[in-house]
This record gives structure tokens, sequence and C-alpha cells, in this order.
């Protein structure tokens, strides 16, 4: 183990965090004692907070998405802004930005044991608790917000709930508001749940709620998803929400999971029955990528994977723009011909 170990080049990262966060986070600004960006991949924003000094709340260069509930040190920042898996090279990006030597071969850092990049403790129990909280939307303005969205399906929808008031707050320097909210149960394969994920809404259920970021999500997120239906040997997966519901207004005898970003898409863990897997793509760039990795993992596994494209911007979009009809017709042609059989027979 090198003198300059993983802690101590965490704490040496934290000594500039402003200059970690101008080189790696680039998109991003300065306000007040943090810097403000949209994301780890240096989306512009202000759901990621990284805090520039020392304070009684932790260290310099610790950062919180609250978005999507992810935390960790500088160190995870520079893995993640630039795509790295072994944390040796992570080791040497840091040393090049802090200038200093290389370590002699067989001297190279472990990760230390307590950092990690996932979600700040105790995360996943509120989200048990929020989800606990809350009450089946049958009747709410989760409900009606769904069928705004062109979703009208009920059954298999117990992991999504309802809550009258749930606790809003855009960032660290706002107060604190509520608002009616969509709670969905993020789980992991065996499903138990380990995070949540809150869509805020107008008081009407007409839309979202006029607020900054009105999805955000919390507790552990990485390789679990919101899910509909028990998956065998085949299902879906798809970004969000409301996306993978549109899907399965088509397709309603299908299992479909939504892991809630591109990058968590692309981590989502395979079911030990699955033989193969759609992927329900959205048309961005973020979207290609989670499709290609997620494909390439499939393929690994020796799952087959097949990718289903939108019309437009998401499944969603296609479903209000054109009726279910249509969008079943869209992928009737893309299926497998016996999952056509099997998934379309009761919606033919």
């Amino acid at each position: 183990m090198s003198r300059h170990d993983a802690a101590d080049l965490s704490q040496r990262l934290g000594r500039c965090a402003e200059a970690v966060c101008r080189r790696y986070l680039a998109a991003g600004r300065r306000q007040g004692h943090y810097w403000l960006v949209g994301d780890v991949r240096n989306t512009p924003g202000r759901s990621l907070f990284v805090r520039l000094r020392d304070s009684s709340k932790g260290p310099a260069g610790r950062w919180r998405d609250a978005a999507t509930g992810e935390s960790g040190d500088l160190l995870d920042i520079i893995r993640l802004a630039l795509g790295l898996k072994d944390f040796a090279n992570v080791a040497n990006e840091a040393r090049a930005f802090l200038s200093l030597p290389q370590p002699e071969p067989g001297q190279l850092p472990q990760r230390y044991p307590h950092s990690r990049s996932g979600p700040v403790a105790g995360s996943t129990e509120a989200a048990r608790r929020l989800f606990a909280l809350s009450r089946p939307i049958d009747g709410t303005l989760a409900a009606r917000y769904l069928r705004r969205r062109g979703v009208s399906t009920r059954q298999g929808l117990t992991s999504l709930r309802f809550h009258p008031r749930c606790y809003y707050r855009s960032d660290a320097h706002e107060p604190t508001r509520t608002w009616p909210a969509m709670i969905a149960a993020v789980s992991d394969l065996s499903g138990a749940i380990t995070g949540a994920h809150r869509t805020w809404l107008s008081p009407d259920g007409a839309g979202k709620a006029p607020v900054d970021t009105p999805r955000k999500a919390m507790g552990e997120l990485l390789g679990h998803a919101v899910r509909f239906g028990l998956a065998g040997e085949v299902m879906a997966v798809g970004e969000g929400i409301e996306s993978v519901l549109s899907v399965r207004e088509a397709l309603p005898a299908m299992a479909t999971a939504a892991a809630l970003s591109a990058a968590h898409l692309a981590a989502i863990r395979f079911p030990d029955t699955l033989r193969r897997l759609y992927v329900l793509c959205d048309n961005d760039p973020a979207g290609d990528s989670a499709r290609d990795s997620l494909i390439q993992r499939a393929d690994a596994a020796g799952i087959e994977a097949i990718a289903l494209s939108p019309l437009r911007g998401d499944f969603n979009e296609d479903l209000c723009a054109d009726g279910v009809e249509a969008l079943r017709a869209h992928l009737r042609s893309r299926l497998a011909p016996q999952d056509v059989t099997r998934f379309m027979r009761t919606a033919a």
C-alpha cells in the first residue's frame, strides 16, 4: 500500500474541491460553499451538490445527488465523470491532477472501505417508510395523472402509491414545502424495497408540480428498478415510469421494469430465469449509450436482447400522440414471433 492511499487521495482532492469540480464538472457553478451541477455526467442543473469546504455536515469534497440519492467523494466524481471502472485508473487520474508521483508497481491502493458511490445511510429505510405511509393509487391524483398520460391499466400497479403531502425541497437553501406525489417502490430481484421514486404532482393531478425538479429518487438504486409484474423468461426494461407503463398498455401480460435513468438502465440486474430482454430506448444520446451497454451485458450473460425504439422521444409521447392501437402495431412488428402470440393474444 502506497503512502498516498485512497483516503489520502480523497483528502487531498477535498482541499482543492472547487478546482476538481471546475475540471470534471465544468457545466456546474459555485453557489456559496457548494458546487451545483445536474449530475455526475456533467449535465447542467442543480441536483448534485459538492461541498467545497469542511463543515459540521462533513468534509470538503463529499457530494450528493438529490435526484437519485447517490453520494460519494471526489474520487467517485472522477470515476463516474470519466467512466473509469478500475480504481487503479481513478487513482492514477487523481495523482495526475494533484501532480503527485505515480506509485511503484505493486503499490497501487485499494478503495478504502468506508467510501461508496451510493445513497446516504438510512435512505433505504426512509424510502420504505415513505412507501408504507402512502396509499394505493386508485381514486387518487396519481391515478388521474397517469390517465392524463394515457395510462389506464390498473392491474399490477402495486409498486405505485400516492402521498397527499410529500415533502419537497429544491436545494439545501430553499424552505421545505409539500405537494401531492406519486410514490414508486424501487425493489431488488427478490422484491425487497431498496428505494423510492417521487413524482410531485400539481394539486389537480393534471401534470407534474411546478417545481424545479419534480422527480427525485432516494435509497439504493443501482441494479434495481420499479417493477410491474413478475419477470420470467421474458421482460422489458426502460428508463422512465410513464414510458414503461405506456408499453405495458400495449403489452399488459409482459413483465416490465423502470430503471429511472439511463445510467441505472445500463446497470439493471437480470433475473436468473431471463432468456429474452426487450430494451425500451429513449431517443437521446444517453438512451443510446444505455441501450448499447445493456445489450452488451445481456449478450455476455447469454440473454437475447432486442432494442425497441419509439417514434418520438419516448413511448409515452407515442402513446399520447397516436393511441394504444398504433403503439401496439408499432411494437408488434418488432417482437419475436413467439412473443406476439404470447403477450398480444389478450390485447389483439
